[in-house]
């Protein structure tokens, strides 16, 4: 079943009819066995087919569906499709930070004792220093092989688990399939939506300007899913509010890359005063995107059962790393963790040839989970709207891993030229000046609609620009 038909039966109405959705172009656009850019854009023309839904409800018409997946690839590729005018009036790539550069270099599979690989990740100061703890060596690339490699793969990735660190072994596919989690993960939906308490019918808001015009969304996640499923709301005309606390960690080329659309707070849950403004927000939000490890939202008064008594018919969207439950789902982790664990490093490391298990170009996982957390949102918006409840959306970067391996592969991608054509970028190509980065050219929305074209009805802001209110 294609990634496509499999959202359909998640939506679990008549399916819409043929001439509604149209993809166009195919694998590969990158060094990859992995269907990155048709995968994307069966996701994307899904989240199309749930924002009809809603036009629908709100008008009784349906509108026109279309995805190009060399485009939908370049959106996995912001940070190389990110440019910003230089003194001399030219667009430039922006250089990433030299922390970023640093973190790419650590998180790598690394060959241990027992002659397995294990990748530990080393985004965020703190989350480094958990591992390196727990390895007893220094940040550099030379010390963490090192001391990997007198590790055996089991005991370290417990280990680290159990510092509260990020890591993972490099499964092969079949490996994950049989492990508890992988197990439990195929049990269950690649999107799933559970209706966990009653409240009355809502009404869509009465905005006719697109589709999610008048929805409230709180974005409350960091880098990269959970972003990305707010941005694809936004996209489709949805207010969305950023909120994180100015002391927690950012990585700015995804910040920028994320924001477009978007207004951004500051809020410090740890904070009385603040904690009391978010509950005032989430009184009036139609959708909450939880980004934090399991459960730790609950931590400070906003658990699902809190959100429930604060606003009855709120929609609460989880993306996390290993899923809704089973023995890995209190686990914090990354794209590339997801991408070590279910098989895919091991994939990608056998079909460019290489001695070891490697990393897919770009953070497909990443991108596909977010796209289906607000597939799934939308969804639920409309069932709430039909029946009323409150939601909860569960997606997770290892079921989005799974999802493109379950789409087969291809062989032919060793001529690609990695990006995207530039008569694509210039089709999809955004300007934005003035921003808090400079004057931006960016990839613009992917998905089209014929009535309501998706767009950002917002400047990107700088983090923390805005006030925390509707």
């Amino acid at each position: 079943m294609g990634a496509f038909q499999e959202l359909m039966a998640i939506r679990g109405v008549n399916p819409p009819k043929d001439e509604e959705v149209h993809i166009t172009g195919s694998d590969p656009i990158y060094k990859t066995p992995f269907k990155l850019g048709e995968t994307t854009a069966q996701v994307l023309a899904a989240c199309g087919v749930a924002a009809n839904d809603l036009w629908e409800l709100k008008t009784g018409n349906r509108q026109k569906v279309s995805v190009s997946v060399e485009a939908a690839a370049g959106g996995l590729d912001e940070k190389n499709n990110s440019l910003a005018k230089d003194n001399n009036g030219q667009y430039q790539r922006i250089e990433g930070s030299e922390s970023m550069k640093h973190m790419v270099r650590m998180t790598q599979p690394w060959e241990t004792a027992d002659k397995k690989w294990f990748l530990p990740h080393t985004n965020l100061k703190h989350l480094e220093e958990r591992v390196l703890k727990v390895l007893e060596c220094e940040s550099t690339v030379e010390s963490i092989q090192n001391a990997i490699s007198k590790r055996n793969a089991q005991e370290l990735e417990d280990s680290i688990a159990n510092a509260n660190a990020c890591g993972g072994i490099c499964n092969t596919e079949e490996e994950w399939l049989k492990h508890p989690q992988g197990s439990y993960l195929s049990s269950v939906p690649v999107v799933e939506i559970d209706r966990l308490f009653d409240s009355a019918k809502e009404s869509l808001p009465d905005n006719n300007d697109m589709p999610l015009s008048g929805i409230r969304v709180l974005d409350l996640t960091r880098i990269l899913a959970g972003p990305v499923c707010g941005l694809t709301l936004a996209e489709l005309g949805a207010d969305v509010l950023m909120v994180t606390a100015e002391k927690l960690p950012q990585v700015n080329e995804f910040v920028r890359d994320t924001s477009h659309g978007k207004r951004s707070c500051f809020l410090d849950l740890s904070k009385d005063e603040d904690a009391s403004k978010l509950k005032e927000l989430v009184k009036e939000a139609d959708i909450i995107i939880d980004g934090y490890r399991p459960d730790r939202l609950a931590a400070y008064g906003f658990g699902v059962e809190d959100l429930a008594k604060l606003r009855p018919g709120l929609i609460h969207v989880s993306i996390n790393c290993f899923g809704s439950g089973g023995p890995f789902g209190s686990r914090a982790g990354w794209d590339q963790v997801a991408q070590a664990v279910t098989g895919m490093c091991v994939k990608q490391g056998e079909a460019i040839g290489s001695n070891k298990p490697e990393l897919t170009p770009v953070f497909a996982c990443d991108y596909v989970c977010g796209r289906l957390g607000a597939f799934g949102a939308m969804l639920a918006l409309k069932r709430r709207a039909e029946n009323g409840g409150f939601y909860s959306i569960q997606v997770s970067l290892c079921q989005a891993a799974m999802l493109l391996q379950r789409q087969g592969y291809v062989n032919n991608f060793e001529d690609v030229l990695g990006k995207i054509s530039e008569k694509t970028y210039e089709e999809y190509q955004v300007f934005e000046n003035d921003t808090s980065y400079g004057d931006l050219k960016v990839l613009g929305p992917v998905l089209k609609l014929s009535e309501t074209p998706c767009k950002w009805v917002r400047k990107t802001p700088k983090l923390g620009e805005h006030e925390a209110k509707w």
